[in-house]
C-alpha cells in the first residue's frame, strides 16, 4: 500500500474552537465557559441539521447564529463583546501539539490536508495565524459542494483532490462523530480523544490517541 495521506479536521483538532472566549473570559463575565460551549454545540447543530434537510448556509454565517443563541441563553454574558468574539475566533489559536506534528509528518514526507466545514476564507485565516501554510498541502472546504461532515461527498473531496483509495487516507479529528463519517467512507480513523471520552457510534476508532504528538509513533511504525 502507498504511504498513507494524513488528512485533518481543522476545529477542534488544530484549532482550539474554545481561545476566542478564553481570550475575553473576564469581559465574557462568570459564565464565559457556558457560552464556549454552547457556541460550540449549536454551531455543528446547525450544520447537521441544514445538511439533513438539504440546506446549506456558510459556516461563518453558522458561527455567527450559534454565538447569538449562546448570548440569549447566557444573559450574564456582555452582547458588546460579539464583534471581537467573532474578531478572535478567525484567529483561533492552534493547540501546541498541532505545529510539531505536522511539521513531523513534512520531514518525513507524508502528504498532509485539511478537511473543514470552513469556509476558505476561515481556514486561510487560521491557518495564517497559526503559520502551518507551508506544512499543509491541500485545503479542502466543505463549501465547495454546499453540504456539511459527515456526509460522505465531504471526504470524497480528499480521495479526489489526491487520486487515491479511501484506505490511503489516515483521518485525524477529535470530534468523534466526525471520525465515524469518517470510517463509515473507509478512511483509517485516528481519533484524538482530548477529553478522554467514550467510543461513541458502534464502530471503534482505528487508532485513538489522547494528543497530536503521538502521531509522530503512527508515522514510524
Amino acid at each position: 500500500m502507498a504511504a498513507p495521506i494524513f488528512v485533518f479536521d481543522a476545529y477542534g483538532t488544530l484549532f482550539n474552537v474554545h481561545a476566542a472566549i478564553a481570550k475575553h473570559r473576564d469581559a465574557c463575565g462568570p459564565q464565559a465557559d457556558r457560552l464556549s460551549e454552547l457556541w460550540r454545540i449549536k454551531q455543528l447543530e446547525y450544520t447537521w441539521t441544514l445538511t439533513l434537510t438539504g440546506q446549506y448556509v456558510d459556516f461563518w454565517t453558522l458561527t455567527e447564529r450559534a454565538l447569538d443563541f449562546a448570548f440569549a441563553r447566557v444573559p450574564s454574558a456582555d452582547r458588546k463583546m460579539r464583534a471581537k468574539l467573532l474578531e478572535a475566533y478567525t484567529t483561533l489559536g492552534a493547540f501546541a501539539d498541532a505545529k510539531p506534528a505536522l511539521q513531523m509528518l513534512k520531514q518525513r514526507k507524508y502528504r498532509t490536508a485539511i478537511l473543514s466545514n470552513g469556509t476558505p476564507k476561515m481556514l486561510k485565516s487560521a491557518i495564517s495565524a497559526a503559520e502551518i501554510g507551508n506544512l499543509i498541502d491541500a485545503v479542502l472546504s466543505a463549501e465547495s459542494i454546499s453540504m456539511y461532515k459527515p456526509r460522505p461527498e465531504v471526504y470524497r473531496l480528499a480521495t479526489v483532490h489526491f487520486k487515491c483509495s479511501p484506505r490511503e487516507v489516515m483521518f485525524v479529528s477529535s470530534n468523534r462523530w466526525d471520525i465515524m463519517g469518517a470510517m463509515a467512507y473507509k478512511f483509517r480513523g485516528i481519533w484524538i480523544n482530548r477529553t478522554r471520552g467514550p467510543q461513541e457510534y458502534g464502530n471503534v476508532s482505528d487508532e485513538t490517541l489522547t494528543d497530536l504528538s503521538q502521531l509522530a509513533d503512527l508515522a514510524r511504525g
